[in-house]
């Protein structure tokens, strides 16, 4: 149990890194929304490089942030079902998930993103629009990074149902209160 503790808190490191990471993202994507907008309503004049950053911006909290929301257990499931479970078939039911969704479809993702990500890389894509962001690769690139984080982050969640299921009691996660149960 102790490896399986140690591997749970290696992962949830990394996982809140990026996490932290999707966190400060967010705050510069409203500060470019909020420039975008007042630039475009005031002084009648808009960009579609500022636009393009925002939707980059988006997906780039979406992706470095997924793995965190899983770490916190904040991630969507069935709650009215869920939340009325004992501890340990929230266990099953998790390890289940984890092993028969989330698991396949990242690999999928990855497998798949590989090629999208190189192909780009290897044009040296751009965007398709005059005034638009240069390096789209780059952006891109973050595809493979944040489902790869979302299945080792997968790993971390099964070890912490096994411990669960196994009777462990110490508690090895850098959750934040308001989304930890107590074990």
């Amino acid at each position: 149990m102790r490896a399986l503790r140690k591997f749970e808190q290696l992962i949830g490191r990394i996982s809140g890194a990026f996490g932290w990471l999707a966190g400060w993202l967010c705050i510069l994507m409203i500060l470019i929304v909020f420039i975008d907008v007042i630039a475009r309503y005031l002084f009648e004049s808009g960009s579609i490089a500022m636009q393009e950053l925002e939707w980059h911006l988006f997906a780039a909290v979406f992706l470095l942030g997924a793995a965190y929301t899983m770490r916190e257990n904040a991630n969507v499931r069935v709650d009215v079902l869920y939340e009325r479970m004992p501890r340990r078939r929230k266990a099953v039911v998790d390890i289940f998930g984890t092993v028969f969704f989330v698991i396949p479809m990242c690999t999928l993702i990855l497998y798949s993103s590989f090629d999208f990500v190189a192909y780009s890389y290897e044009v040296k894509e751009v965007s398709n629009d005059p005034g638009g962001l240069p390096y789209r690769f780059a952006f891109k690139a973050l595809l493979p990074l944040g489902y790869f984080l979302v299945l080792i982050q997968s790993l971390a969640v099964i070890a912490r149902n096994i411990r669960i299921l196994a009777g462990d009691l110490v508690e090895s996660t850098n959750h934040s209160p308001t989304h930890t149960e107590k074990l």
